[in-house]
């Protein structure tokens, strides 16, 4: 392979649930093209988007799961393909999307390399401690039953980009605020623990997501005839979190009610906030202290009020906002702790993309570097 060609961009393909966002990146990093479909059906729009982009010379994909072995980017090649098909039952919404953007992006590019880029790869360097459930030994060793994390690349690149605008910081905690929402304990550029598990829906509240539930509570709805799996599956991932306490799933929604006396909305931000400061707290501990406290993702950079309420419940940690840096941030990547703060807190602008670029030079520049780091096969995961 030799690496990515001089003067060529890649093509990052971000296959969501239901939408696809298609960019191109030179060299730098500079966005040369962009196109978000909201309504995408898994068929076409790449060779659409490509025919007014520039030249690509690689195509970079966010794939949601990558089980026990994907743990780096890794040129696609049908062992690959059938790999992450396998791991279906793990993300069902979006495993199948993901393999649709790499089939419309090879029949759009047949001849251009492409590089499958993992959420779950960046928590692999969980140590046992994190990483383990404590759950009878035969489930978890024939049924890889585990915290896997995810949102990590952008966890990933928040975390690098906020270290290297503070100068420094070994210590960092990273908040991923959007529809789903995740933290990560990330020391010296390595995850060490993070809020998601076995699949997205448990830590923080979310959007329509209900975060930490106690397992004996759905399996006494189980049990008792309340709700069956389906039900259960359908309330606990379409029908919860901000949504099922305040009636909205939009964050700003929920302020405007909060504002205008709605109980279950001032609830719903009060929820939002205990757990995000939970979490917050519970990685610090894993880190043994902070250096540096970021927000990334929708909410994150673009919701000043739930920024300074987080940090408002952290002041024990050290952490201070300046509240004019907080409120009149009007964009970009931005720090917004007060002078004399003794952590750094920093609104980062998500680049899942440079994060995938970056994965895809780094795999065809070392391609057997990039396959599973095991032997074993993604069919352990069923």
């Amino acid at each position: 392979m030799g690496g990515v060609p001089v003067g060529g961009g890649v093509l990052v393909v971000n296959a969501g649930s239901s939408s696809l966002k298609l960019s191109v990146l030179g060299e730098d990093d500079s966005v040369q093209a962009q196109r978000h479909v909201e309504r995408w059906d898994g068929t076409g729009g790449v060779a659409d988007f490509l025919a007014d982009a520039p030249e690509v010379v690689a195509v970079g994909h966010r794939v949601v799961h990558g089980g026990p072995d994907f743990t780096a980017p890794v040129v696609v090649d049908e062992r690959v393909r059938a790999g992450i098909e396998r791991l279906t039952d793990l993300a069902p919404l979006h495993q199948p999307r993901a393999l649709a953007g790499i089939a419309a992006a090879t029949a759009a590019l047949p001849d251009v390399p492409q590089v499958a880029c993992f959420d779950t790869a960046f928590h692999h360097t969980m140590p046992a401690a994190a990483r383990t459930y404590a759950l009878p030994a035969p489930w978890r060793r024939d049924w890889g039953l585990r915290r896997y994390g995810f949102h990590g690349l952008s966890h990933a690149y928040a975390a690098r980009r906020a270290v290297a605008l503070a100068g420094g910081g070994s210590r960092v905690v990273t908040c991923h605020l959007g529809a789903g929402c995740s933290l990560a304990a990330v020391r010296d550029g390595r995850s060490v623990d993070t809020t998601m598990g076995f699949t997205p829906l448990a830590g923080l509240v979310m959007a329509t997501r209900s975060g930490d539930v106690d397992p004996g509570l759905l399996t006494w709805l189980l049990r008792t005839g309340r709700l069956g799996v389906a039900e259960l599956d359908e309330g606990l991932e379409h029908g919860s979190g901000l949504l099922g306490v305040a009636g909205s799933a939009d964050l700003r929604e929920v302020h405007r009610a909060a504002d205008a006396g709605s109980r279950d909305a001032a609830l719903a931000l009060e929820v939002f906030v205990h757990r995000l400061r939970q979490g917050v707290a519970a990685m610090t501990a894993s880190l043994g202290g902070l250096d540096l406290l970021v927000f990334t993702g929708g909410v994150g950079e673009h919701d000043a009020a739930v920024r300074a309420r987080t940090v408002e419940g952290l002041g024990f940690l050290g952490a201070e906002l300046d509240e004019r840096r907080n409120h009149g941030r009007s964009g970009g990547d931005a720090p917004i702790a007060a002078e004399g703060s003794a952590v750094g807190v920093w609104v980062i602008e998500a680049r899942e993309d440079v994060e995938i670029a970056a994965g895809v030079r780094a795999a065809l520049a070392d391609p057997a570097a990039g396959g599973p780091t095991s032997p074993r096969s993604p069919d352990r995961v069923r």
